[in-house]
């Protein structure tokens, strides 16, 4: 069966309702696993790839940049740049003193990604976060300079909040500059807060009414939702443990046991019924990452899981409560 293809935002790019998180990639994927798995990913006809020039420098010895140049040594390899749409970020600090959206340092951080990437062109570039120090249409102005160049295609933002996204698009619509066309937020089945709220001025709102792509991160909630973290001891050896730890409360737990109850029902594991979730609720692609084929072939077949309004209701009440105010565990440097 053909994937059934999404347009991201207003822009010209065309992706399956699944995007391989490149997080993984120099990290706890090595060259062998992170090839097979990109292989893997193509030849089931999907080809979003998300990655960052920051990852992974959050791992001990990392400088950042390992996820780019792992992509970009395949892509060399296969010689297959045209199956794929490659995003990528700029904003955080990979060098010293050096981030922002200003245009002096985006100038900087498109060529070390394209150099890192071997490509000459990024399909989507994405404010990695926001930058209020820089003025939007500055930042805009850059875009729109690297777009003419032939250097980028379409332009996304992440971690940013409804005002400042609104704001975005303000000035892109007066200025004439390009606009956000995907917003790549924190959101899943146990963190909806960020996303969701506050209604009536949420994000999830802003995207529905703009148009905006949605390509989630964190949709897995580091592995929580795959259903494999029941108890304390189930942490050991992961390396986003820590961050798992937290979810381990009677919501996580109820939100567990929906989800069993949904996986039994409808024939699938608690991972692929959480990203049907997602995409039920509007995602246009949500983001997960795999260290093995094993682990990916499982996590694609969700896309052909199509979750009725019945075991949608029922996630939905398990996840209830979260809170834009609730003390939150801060999200790793990630995907």
């Amino acid at each position: 069966m053909a994937l059934e293809m999404r347009q991201l935002g207003n822009s010209s790019l065309s992706l399956a309702p699944f995007a391989l998180g490149g997080n993984v990639f120099g990290w706890t994927a090595d060259e062998r696993a992170s090839y097979e798995v990109l292989d893997a990913f193509v030849a089931a006809g999907f080809n979003f790839i998300d990655t960052a020039d920051a990852y992974s420098m959050w791992a001990p010895g990392h400088k950042g940049g390992e996820s780019e140049e792992m992509i970009g040594k395949w892509l060399k390899a296969r010689g297959n740049r045209h199956k794929v749409l490659i995003a990528t970020k700029l904003g955080v600090e990979v060098v010293p003193g050096e981030s922002g959206l200003s245009r002096a340092y985006m100038r900087k951080a498109v060529e070390r990604s394209l150099k890192r990437l071997q490509t000459d062109y990024i399909d989507l570039y994405q404010s990695h976060r926001d930058d209020p120090q820089t003025p939007i249409e500055e930042t805009l102005a850059a875009y729109q300079e690297l777009i003419s160049e032939g250097k980028v295609r379409a332009i996304g933002a992440s971690n940013f909040t409804p005002a400042r996204l609104q704001e975005s698009l303000d000035v892109a619509a007066k200025t004439g500059l390009p606009r956000y066309e995907s917003l790549q937020p924190w959101y899943n089945l146990y963190d909806r807060a960020q996303f969701e709220e506050p209604k009536g001025n949420s994000l999830a709102e802003l995207c529905q009414r703009e148009n905006i792509g949605v390509v989630s991160y964190f949709s897995l909630a580091s592995g929580f939702l795959t259903g494999k973290y029941r108890s304390e001891k189930d942490l050991a050896g992961s390396a986003r443990g820590y961050r798992v730890k937290d979810m381990l409360n009677p919501r996580g737990l109820r939100i567990l046991d929906a989800l069993d109850r949904v996986s039994k029902e409808v024939g699938a594991t608690p991972a692929q019924v959480s990203l049907a979730w997602l995409l039920a609720r509007g995602v246009t692609a949500p983001i997960a990452s795999a260290t093995s084929v094993q682990q990916l072939n499982e996590l694609l077949r969700a896309v052909d899981l199509k979750l009725d309004a019945g075991a949608v209701e029922i996630l939905n009440e398990a996840s209830a409560g979260d809170s834009a105010d609730a003390p939150r565990a801060p999200p790793p440097r990630r995907s």
